[in-house]
């Protein structure tokens, strides 16, 4: 029996450790939520908040603590790679709007990515001096060591899943979603 559980122990260990995270901010993250929980090889999406005050709250963001709605992205790095998630990242958001997504506006909607260790900050960087050339206005997306981040309230958690009838998931990210998949 004990042979069995260091197995699947076992097993477990180097399942997740082929497994990478990237937070994003690029609006609400209700949208980036929805679109990532749509991609091959992405095993897990959360929101939350990044980038200001501890313990934040939805309320606290809104009213401009300094954070930013995120979404943390888990994925397994022999499917997808980093630089596929930031191309679909792009392509969901104008990484050219400063503090604005939309009708969407403030600090919380800020483009902004939070990386976890110096090889993944390279290929961002490398991956913005590539994309700026697909741009005429410069890329104002901000690249950010993470510090903190806090898990938003269960209620965002999955949002267009349980309320795709809501108005704005229909009128906002329902066409996000079908745009994406053209």
């Amino acid at each position: 029996m004990k042979r069995i559980l260091l197995g699947v122990i076992l097993m477990l260990s180097v399942a997740s450790a082929e497994e990478k995270s990237i937070i994003l901010g690029g609006g609400c993250f209700w949208c980036v939520e929805a679109i990532f929980e749509n991609v091959k090889g992405v095993s897990h999406t959360e929101v939350g908040y990044s980038g200001g005050k501890d313990n934040p709250s939805y309320e606290s963001v809104c009213n401009g603590d300094g954070n930013i709605e995120v979404t943390k992205i888990i994925f397994d790095d022999k499917k997808i790679s980093l630089e596929k998630i930031l191309e679909i990242f792009f392509k969901m958001h104008d990484p050219t709007s400063l503090d604005k997504q939309g009708a969407d506006e403030g600090v919380q909607y800020r483009s902004a990515i939070f990386y976890e260790n110096e090889k993944d900050k390279k290929i961002i960087e490398n991956f913005f001096k590539k994309e700026q050339e697909n741009y005429a206005l410069p890329i104002v997306t901000k690249l950010y060591k993470l510090e903190k981040y806090y898990k938003a309230e269960d209620y965002h958690q999955h949002y267009f899943k349980k309320n795709p009838n809501q108005s704005y998931c229909r009128f906002v990210i329902a066409p996000k979603l079908k745009k994406l998949e053209q």
